[in-house]
Formats: structure tokens, C-alpha cells, sequence
């Protein structure tokens, strides 16, 4: 039996209001009726766009991802240097947790946190996770090559410190309600450590 035609913008609405659930209610307490509900689709109809919740995560994680990459690529294109971009970039990431009231948080942290228990959303996550990584990883060799950044660490090595470093500090961002910590991280290794 062949499915029905999907609707694309359809799909990406589901996929926009469930990363919003998921950010605010986590990846169990975000149902799929209030995401349909939300979106004015027929409860019926979620098997015409996802195989399953599972599915519906995944298309989120990697819906989450892809802005990632566009917002850091947003950022490093104009900036002067690498290291002005990733600034603007972590920026641009601290906009939103303000405009959340503190509440969001990192989608990727947050769902690595809960879905510990599912091989494939921990996958996704993973992946996720790598490709960020190698996207500060790419701004900061070419740091590196333009003498901002030290050389005695690889550039995937600093970025890893710097992401893991920036989720530690959006949990006490979280806690504090306050960017500090934030901005603590980012002086602390961009200013101080990841200089040569």
C-alpha cells in the first residue's frame, strides 16, 4: 500500500513545534498530540511524516543540527577573524537562552541527557554533536593559521574543550539565570587558554 503524499511544510512545522516541546518539555513529556494539536494536523496523520516518535526525534536532532551549521556559518562570514566569528556565534546562542527567559538550553544537551536509553536518538545526537564540533574545530585551525589560536593543541582538541566547556556553563546559566557563566567560559579559553 503506498503512503500518502507528504507535505514538506507540513513536516517542517511538525518539526519546528516539536524542537520548541522539546527544548521546554523535554523529549517524553512533549506528546505527539499537543505537536499536532499545535499545528492544526489531524492526530491520524503523524504516520504520513514519521515512522515513529523515534523517527520524529531524529528529524528534529537533525533539523537542530542543520541550524547550527547556518547560524555558525552566518557568523563566521562576515566576522574579521575566526575567533570574532565564533564570538558572534556563541553571541547569537546567548540571544536566544535571554529571549527563552533561560528556560531552552542546549537541545542537543538537554535530549543527550534524557534519551541515554535509545541507541538511535543517541546516535543522532552524537552526530550532531560531531558536526558542531567540527565546524568550531575548522574556525579555529584557520585561527590557528592566522596566529590567534595556539598550536601545540589540534584543533579538534580545543574545540571539544570549548563546546563541553560552553554546556557546562549553559547548565549554570540555567541555574543562575544569568549569562555569566557564559561569558566566563568564552574569556576564560578564547581570551586566555586558546591563545598562543
Amino acid at each position: 500500500m503506498a503512503r500518502p503524499r507528504r507535505s514538506d511544510d507540513t513536516r517542517q512545522l511538525l518539526v519546528e513545534e516539536g524542537a520548541a516541546g522539546f527544548l521546554s518539555n523535554g523529549y517524553h513529556g512533549t506528546g505527539i498530540k499537543q505537536v499536532l494539536d499545535a499545528v492544526g494536523v489531524p492526530k491520524g496523520s503523524f504516520y504520513n511524516y514519521f515512522d515513529s516518535k523515534e523517527g520524529f526525534g531524529q528529524a528534529i536532532i537533525d533539523h537542530h543540527s542543520l541550524c547550527i551549521q547556518r547560524n555558525m556559518a552566518d557568523a563566521l562570514g562576515p566576522a574579521p577573524d575566526p575567533v570574532t566569528g565564533l564570538r558572534a556565534f556563541f553571541g547569537r546562542q546567548m540571544d536566544e537562552f535571554v529571549a527563552s527567559d533561560f528556560t531552552g538550553g542546549c537541545l542537543i544537551a538537554n535530549l543527550g541527557a534524557e534519551l541515554e536509553g535509545s541507541d538511535i536518538l543517541r546516535e543522532s545526537l552524537s552526530d550532531a554533536f560531531r558536526t558542531w564540533r567540527d565546524g568550531v574545530a575548522v574556525a579555529l585551525r584557520e585561527a590557528q593559521g592566522q596566529g590567534l589560536i595556539r598550536v601545540d593543541i589540534d584543533a579538534v582538541e580545543l574545540a571539544d574543550l570549548l563546546i563541553e566547556s560552553w554546556e557546562g556553563a549553559v547548565i549554570r546559566m540555567k541555574l543562575d539565570r544569568s549569562l555569566e557563566p557564559l561569558h566566563k567560559c568564552l574569556r576564560r579559553l578564547l581570551d586566555d587558554y586558546f591563545r598562543p
